[in-house]
C-alpha cells in the first residue's frame, strides 16, 4: 500500500503540518489504519478510499478517529492531484463532517470547511493553571478557545498538558491579534495523544470565525506560532471557512501490510 508524507500549509520541508496519506483500493479493517497510525507518530495519518467519483476520507490521530481534520485533508489533496488525479482542478471528499471540496487556486489549494459556532463561558482557574497565563476571553465549539492579551503570549506559551487534559473540549487553541498577520495561534491536543498540533485546519474553524467578528473582515491570513510554524490564507463565507495553504511533499513509501 502507497503511503506518503506531506508537509501542509507551506512551500518547504520541515515546516507546516506533517500528515501522512495512505490512497487505497479498499477499507483496512479500522484496528489495522489506527496500528498503521500509531506507528507513523504524526498528528494525522489520513486514509481515502475512491467510491464513485469521490473520494472517502477518514482521519487518524494516535488518540483515535477524528470528525475533522484540515491540514491532512490538504496533504491527502496534494497527494491526490499530483500523483492520481492530475488532470482534476476539483476534488471532492465524503468524510464525518460530510462532503468537502477542495480546489486548486494557482499554488494554493482551497478547502471548504464548516465553521463551528463559538459559546462564551467563563474564563476559569483551570483554564489558567493549564496555559500559566490568564485569558481575556473563552469561547468553546469542538475545541476550547482561548484570546490571549498578545502574541508573545501565545508564542512563549508552554501549557501542562496534563492540566489541559482536564479542560473542556477536544483541542485547547490560544489566539492573539499578529503584526504581520491578522492572527497568530498554537494548538495542543493531548486528548488526541498529540502535545502540539503544528499547524491546525479544522481548528482555524474555531480562530477564524472569531476573528471574522472581531476585526469585521471576511479574509484573514492567519500565522500558526508552533516550531515548524505555518501560514493559512481564510475566507469566511456564511457558516463555512474557506481555508487555503501550500503543500510539500517530504516521502513516499510502500506499507507491507497484510
Amino acid at each position: 500500500m502507497k503511503q506518503y508524507v506531506v508537509d501542509a500549509f507551506t512551500d518547504k520541508v520541515f515546516s507546516g503540518n506533517p500528515a501522512a496519506v495512505c490512497v487505497m483500493d479498499k477499507w483496512l479493517p479500522d484496528e489495522l489504519m489506527m496500528s498503521i497510525t500509531i506507528e507513523n507518530n504524526l498528528s494525522e495519518t489520513a486514509f481515502c478510499v475512491k467510491e464513485g467519483a469521490n473520494y472517502h476520507l477518514r482521519w487518524f490521530t494516535p488518540g483515535g478517529e477524528i470528525d475533522l481534520c484540515g491540514h491532512a485533508t490538504l496533504a491527502t489533496a496534494y497527494t491526490l492531484f499530483r500523483f492520481y488525479e492530475p488532470e482534476l482542478s476539483e476534488l471532492h471528499f465524503d468524510t464525518l463532517s460530510g462532503k468537502l471540496i477542495v480546489v486548486k487556486n494557482g499554488e494554493l489549494l482551497e478547502m471548504d470547511f464548516p465553521a463551528y459556532e463559538l459559546a462564551l463561558v467563563d474564563v476559569t482557574d483551570a483554564m489558567v493553571d493549564a496555559i500559566g497565563a490568564r485569558p481575556r476571553a473563552a469561547y468553546m465549539g469542538r475545541d476550547l478557545l482561548c484570546v490571549m492579551d498578545s502574541a508573545e503570549q501565545v508564542i512563549n506559551a508552554a501549557p501542562d498538558q496534563a492540566k489541559v487534559m482536564q479542560l473542556d473540549g477536544l483541542l485547547l487553541h490560544l489566539t492573539a491579534r499578529g503584526a504581520d498577520y491578522d492572527c497568530v495561534s498554537r494548538s495542543f491536543a493531548p486528548k488526541c495523544n498529540v502535545a502540539e498540533d503544528p499547524v491546525c485546519g479544522s481548528g482555524h474553524c474555531h480562530i477564524i470565525p472569531y476573528w471574522s467578528n472581531v476585526l469585521d473582515k471576511c479574509e484573514l491570513t492567519a500565522y500558526q506560532a508552533s516550531r515548524r510554524g505555518g501560514v493559512l490564507y481564510t475566507r469566511v463565507e456564511g457558516d463555512r471557512i474557506v481555508l487555503a495553504g501550500k503543500a510539500a511533499l517530504y516521502s513516499e513509501a510502500e506499507i507491507h501490510v497484510d
